[in-house]
């Protein structure tokens, strides 16, 4: 019994998980404060200033980021803000929501301090119909074998933003075949800390593909193999926004053949939509 009979019990079967996956992708995707809410990115300054549609006064200095509400009325994990807030955020870890009505403005490090507006009426939100993808074939699920690191270790990489960078930490490598030739890719922790996050590119990349990179999640192995299924390889949320900051796979982790599997290019990529506000700022510093 092959490796995906054992894991899905039949093609049928096979379809309909990767289908149910899908499915729970796109309503993701479509949330009403998600990735394609946002409207907007401005990077913060040591001065505090007011943005265009960002109520308050932002700034930051070495360490943190502030809001002085300024009149208006701001929450912080339903609590009004009676004055100035202080948010310290781990550099390219996940970000804080202050609400204003039913917009939810994101503070997020990434370098330096950055506010997102994520806003349910965005334009992208509202033309949402789905992401493609290839047809899901279950030769696309690679057994690979995990190879821990003797202590995780700490790997920048750089990002779709010019000048910023990302640190990931990278507890292995993965190693696999395809076609008979040996293949090896670093492994990031997983979201929420949970499996493996596997940033790559490939020959696809930027033909059918998005060019800065996909991500393939995998579990971790009790017994040293993991499943790199390829059919559920993902864009990140740069290739559906210009207001993301994703990072680029780390060095080495580009696989030389076609990975027909998986996401395609988003349609937001293929036509023409109304371009999202704005992004201000001098960007990371």
């Amino acid at each position: 019994m092959d490796t995906d009979t054992r894991r899905y019990g039949s093609s049928a079967r096979f379809v309909h998980r990767w289908q149910q996956w899908k499915v729970a992708r796109e309503r993701e995707l479509a949330q009403p404060h998600g990735w394609l809410a946002l409207v907007s990115l401005d990077w913060l300054s040591g001065t505090p200033q007011e943005y265009p549609g960002v109520p308050g006064r932002w700034w930051q200095d070495r360490d943190a980021a502030y809001v002085d509400p300024n009149g208006a009325f701001l929450t912080v994990d339903g609590e009004p803000l009676a004055g100035v807030h202080r948010f310290e955020l781990e550099n390219s870890g996940a970000g804080a929501r202050v609400s204003t009505g039913e917009v939810e403005i994101e503070v997020a490090r990434r370098s330096g301090y950055l506010v997102r507006v994520h806003d349910p009426n965005a334009p992208a939100l509202a033309a949402f119909t789905g992401v493609p993808t290839y047809d899901p074939d279950p030769a696309w699920v690679l057994p690979a074998r995990f190879e821990p690191f003797e202590r995780p270790r700490a790997v920048t990489v750089g990002a779709v933003v010019e000048g910023l960078s990302h640190v990931y930490t990278a507890p292995g490598f993965v190693r696999f075949d395809h076609d008979g030739a040996p293949h090896v890719l670093t492994a990031f922790n997983g979201p929420a800390g949970r499996g493996l996050s596997i940033l790559f590119t490939d020959a696809t990349s930027g033909v059918t593909t998005y060019a800065a990179s996909r991500a393939v999640e995998a579990d971790l192995p009790a017994d040293g193999v993991v499943l790199l299924d390829f059919n559920r390889a993902r864009n990140l949320p740069c290739a559906f926004t210009d207001f993301a900051t994703c990072p680029l796979p780390p060095t080495g982790n580009h696989l030389p053949f076609a990975v027909t599997a998986g996401e395609l290019v988003p349609y937001e990529r293929r036509r023409a939509l109304p371009r999202p506000r704005r992004e201000r700022g001098t960007g990371p510093r």
